[in-house]
C-alpha cells in the first residue's frame, strides 16, 4: 500500500492533452502509462551509444547511458518499496533522467552550451523535458509523449527547486505549470538519489575494469576502504580481483540501506499526510545520514580526480568537444547542411534557429556524431568500438 505522503496515480494532476474521446484503453494506471511511454520511446532507445564515463568505449562490458538508466531505475524502485512510495513513477523518472544527455556525456554538454550561448544556452536537464514535452512526437494529436504533471514536475526538480529555470524548462513551465519553487516529490528525491548511487559505484566498476583504477587508488577513498575491510573479513582466503565484484554490490547496498534508514527518520520527523506536504517541506526529505553524505562527497572528489580526469578520458572528451563544437559550427554556418526533415523545418530566425540546430545535435549518439562530423567537417581520429 501507498504512504499517505506516496504520489497517487488516481490523484495524479493529469496530462497537458487528455485522450481523445476522455477514454484510456488500458489498464494500467498513469504513471505505468509514463514508465511505458519513456521504455518505447525514441530517445530512450538511443541512449544505448550515447557515453555514460567513458567515451566511445571499446568493450562490451562498459556501461553506456541506457544500462546506467536501468540500473538507477532497480535501485530506485527497491527504495520506493521499501519507503512505501510509488514504485511505477519512481522508475519511469530514473529511465528517463538522462534521456536529455547530448554525445559524449558532459564533454558534448559543455560544447554545445558554448556553441549556443547565443541563443540561451544547453543543458542536459531541462533538455530532458524539451525531449519529452517537444520533440518526441509518436502522436498525431499533440507534440511530446504527454506525460503526467508528476512526471515532469520530478524530472525539472531532478537536483531540487528551480528558482532561475534556463529557457527550455521556462517555455515547458509556462505551457503547463510545475511549480519549479517547491520541493519534489518523494519519487523524485529517491530517482535524484538512486542516480548517484548507482554512478558512485559502477563507475568504480568499469574503471577497474578499464584499467584506469587501481584496487590501492579506489581504497584511498575511506568509504570505500570501510566497505573493503568488511568483504575481506567475510572471504579472507580470496584474493582481492576476485572480491571487487563483492565490494561494489556491498558499497551499493550500505548506501541503499543508510538511505532508507535517514529517509524514515526524516520522514517521521516532517510527518507529511500528502504529497503537497511533502512539496511544501523546508528541505528534501530524501538523502543520507550525515555520516554517509560525507563520505559520499569524497567518494565523489576522488573519482573526478583520479578516474573523471584521467589523462586518458580527458584527451578523447577534448576530441569530443570539438566534434560538437564543430558540427554546430557547420550546421549553423550552413543549414543545408542538415538532412531533409531538420532543414525543412529550421525556423528563420533566432534564437529559435540555433535552437533547432541544437536539437538536432543533442540528440546524436556517440557514433552518429563522429559519423557526421566525418561527412560535414572532416576527419577525426577517435576510438573504435562505436
Amino acid at each position: 500500500m501507498l504512504a499517505p505522503h506516496a504520489s497517487d496515480p488516481a490523484r495524479s494532476r493529469g496530462r497537458r492533452f487528455g485522450p481523445p474521446d476522455g477514454r484510456s484503453t488500458t489498464p494500467r494506471d498513469a504513471f505505468q502509462r509514463d514508465r511505458d511511454r519513456i521504455i518505447h520511446s525514441i530517445a530512450f532507445r538511443r541512449l544505448r551509444h550515447k557515453t555514460q564515463v567513458f567515451v566511445a568505449p571499446d568493450g562490451d562490458h562498459f556501461r553506456v547511458r541506457l544500462t546506467h538508466s536501468i540500473e538507477v531505475a532497480q535501485i530506485g524502485r527497491t527504495i520506493a518499496r521499501a519507503l512505501g512510495l510509488n514504485e511505477d513513477l519512481t522508475e519511469a523518472l530514473c529511465l528517463a533522467h538522462d534521456i536529455g544527455h547530448p554525445p559524449f556525456g558532459h564533454a558534448g554538454e559543455e560544447a554545445l552550451k558554448a556553441a549556443t550561448v547565443q541563443a540561451g544556452g544547453f543543458d542536459h536537464n531541462a533538455h530532458t523535458l524539451r525531449v519529452l514535452a517537444r520533440l518526441e512526437s509518436p502522436y498525431p494529436s499533440h507534440k511530446g509523449l504527454n506525460l503526467t504533471w508528476e512526471m515532469l514536475e520530478g524530472l525539472a526538480k531532478h537536483n531540487g527547486p528551480v528558482a532561475k529555470p534556463t529557457w527550455a524548462l521556462a517555455e515547458i513551465d509556462a505551457d503547463f505549470p510545475l511549480e519549479l519553487g517547491g520541493q519534489p516529490s518523494l519519487e523524485a528525491q529517491v530517482a535524484a538519489l538512486s542516480d548517484d548511487i548507482a554512478y558512485d559505484h559502477h563507475d568504480i566498476d568499469d574503471g577497474l575494469r578499464a584499467g584506469l583504477l587501481s584496487l590501492d587508488q579506489v581504497l584511498g577513498a575511506p568509504l570505500v576502504a570501510d566497505g573493503w575491510a568488511a568483504v575481506q573479513a567475510r572471504w579472507p582466503d580470496l584474493p582481492p580481483e576476485q572480491l571487487a565484484g563483492e565490494l561494489i554490490r556491498d558499497q551499493i547496498g550500505r548506501m541503499v540501506g543508510d538511505l532508507i534508514a535517514e529517509s524514515r527518520r526524516r520522514i517521521a520527523a516532517a510527518a507529511p499526510r500528502s504529497v503537497e506536504d511533502v512539496r511544501a517541506a523546508d528541505g528534501p526529505l530524501i538523502g543520507f545520514s550525515d555520516e554517509m553524505a560525507a563520505g559520499e562527497r569524497a567518494l565523489k572528489r576522488f573519482m573526478y580526480a583520479e578516474l573523471y580526469h584521467h589523462p586518458s578520458q580527458l584527451a578523447v572528451a577534448d576530441k569530443a568537444g570539438l566534434i560538437v563544437a564543430g558540427l554546430a559550427e557547420a550546421y549553423l554556418a550552413d543549414p543545408a547542411l542538415l538532412p531533409p526533415a531538420w532543414a525543412a523545418a529550421l525556423p528563420e530566425e533566432d534564437p529559435q534557429k540555433s535552437r533547432h540546430i541544437s536539437d538536432f545535435i543533442a540528440g546524436m549518439t556517440d557514433r552518429y556524431a563522429i559519423s557526421r562530423y566525418r561527412e560535414v567537417v572532416g576527419p577525426v581520429d577517435m576510438p573504435d568500438g562505436l
